[in-house]
């Protein structure tokens, strides 16, 4: 059986960090053990949940799985399944255009105005994609990666991934730095680079890289650093 929850201090229990710090100081493993609530199989719900990471490899492999691969997991079945699928549908939900979001996106102003409310001041970096039409009008914000931005958890495949299925013509990638400090690491003029070339290869450009401080935001197009589209 494992690790089970109750082996865990209760300071440490999912549900328990979840009531006392927030859902953003939950990593990724946590937030669906929290969905799934208990085992199946016989076996903890810390076991399941570390599987169906090992089965699918990330975060957006499982809520890209089928219902039919989740169910076939041991310890998911058809009930978890559908309670996993449902979560997913609705985070995909909220990231939607909501009523208070400008539906043109002509500057990064615009831009900003859809990004800032959702990135700043959060306590972990949040990556998201800012997917608009041949009109530069905004289809949606979609959820990239969520934690350390490194290249386990953000690439420029998630990321136009994304774009495809939205049928995006266009894109504006934005994230937070939680020091409140906006300067552009190095990590980031790289990845704003691979993006740019990925952007051009499928013919979706990355019109800019926004980087939401505490009480600032920097654009890359407006700083000059990296020449994006």
């Amino acid at each position: 059986m494992g690790l089970t929850v109750r082996d865990l201090p209760v300071s440490e229990r999912p549900r328990e960090r979840l009531q006392r710090l927030g859902v953003a100081a939950l990593s990724q493993q946590e937030l669906v053990t929290c969905v799934l609530g208990r085992g199946g199989g016989g076996e903890s719900v810390l076991v399941t949940t570390q599987r169906l990471f090992q089965q699918f490899g990330s975060i957006a492999g499982i809520a890209n799985a089928s219902l039919e691969e989740l169910a076939q997991l041991r310890g998911i079945g058809l009930a978890k399944a559908v309670q996993l699928q449902a979560a997913f549908a609705l985070g995909k939900q909220v990231t939607t255009v909501t009523t208070d979001d400008p539906r043109d996106v002509t500057d990064a102003a615009s831009a900003l105005a859809i990004v800032e409310p959702r990135l700043r001041n959060q306590p972990t970096e949040q990556v998201i994609a800012v997917l608009l039409d041949t009109k530069h009008r905004l289809i949606r914000v979609a959820t990239i990666a969520s934690g350390s931005l490194n290249a386990s958890l953000i690439h420029p495949r998630e990321v136009f991934h994304e774009a495809i299925r939205a049928r995006a013509a266009a894109l504006i990638l934005a994230h937070n730095h939680p020091s409140g400090d906006p300067t552009p690491s190095p990590e980031d003029l790289t990845l704003t680079e691979q993006l740019v070339a990925a952007g051009h290869l499928v013919g979706i450009p990355l019109l800019d890289h926004l980087i939401v401080g505490r009480s600032r935001s920097i654009s890359l197009v407006q700083e000059g650093v990296v020449p994006c589209e």
